[in-house]
């Protein structure tokens, strides 16, 4: 089914953002990529404000899509090996083809956000089942903290995401390793003192 006229024109401007920064997205200029006459995107959004909240919404839309169809893909996620596997695939799916297109759109939206707070909200990270399979994973793994360490690792896997968009390559599975095995590492007892003299060979 094709897209109805506010999504194909909030598919447009993610294309215009991708390929001209935030500078570039103007109304003029997704009509100019919808193929449609001028004055169409304004008729639809008035404001550049109302252009950049659909487009936002729209992106939003797509990341969460394909969490839901990454997870799909993958086994239950229960052990190290398939969660990095997970973030692995997600990875290369947000460097290459559309993904990238989309990557280059949501970190210039998350620049922007921080002086929107109306995109900031839509931008907040939202549930979906990437989200909850990891915290199973790292409950499963006996962390106190599932909620703060699935967030760290997130904002981490993220991070290496954007140094790739920048610099090129694919992100390395050893650092992913690293990641989650930092992430689902316990936290020694309090009362556990230093390391025994074994531990520390």
């Amino acid at each position: 089914m094709a897209p109805d006229r506010r999504t194909f024109l909030a598919d447009a401007a993610l294309d215009v953002l991708a390929d001209e920064g935030i500078r570039g997205l103007t109304h003029r200029a997704v009509d100019r990529r919808a193929a449609l006459p001028t004055g169409t995107t304004s008729a639809y959004f008035r404001t550049r404000a109302a252009l950049l909240t659909a487009l936002v919404t729209r992106l939003v839309q797509l990341d969460q899509a394909e969490l839901r169809d990454t997870v799909e893909e993958l086994p239950a996620l229960r052990t190290t090996g398939e969660v990095v596997d997970g973030l692995a695939l997600l990875a290369r799916r947000r460097l290459t083809g559309e993904g990238r297109r989309r990557s280059l759109a949501r970190h210039a939206c998350a620049v922007e956000s921080v002086r929107d707070p109306e995109l900031r909200a839509i931008l907040l990270p939202r549930e979906n089942p990437g989200r909850e399979a990891l915290r199973r994973f790292l409950a499963a793994h006996g962390v106190p903290d599932v909620e703060a360490r699935a967030h760290t690792l997130l904002t981490c896997f993220d991070g290496l995401v954007f140094d790739r968009l920048v610099n090129g390559g694919d992100v390395p599975r050893e650092a992913l390793e690293l990641l989650v095995a930092a992430a689902a590492r316990r936290v020694p007892p309090p009362d556990a003192g230093p390391a025994s003299g074994a531990a520390r060979g």
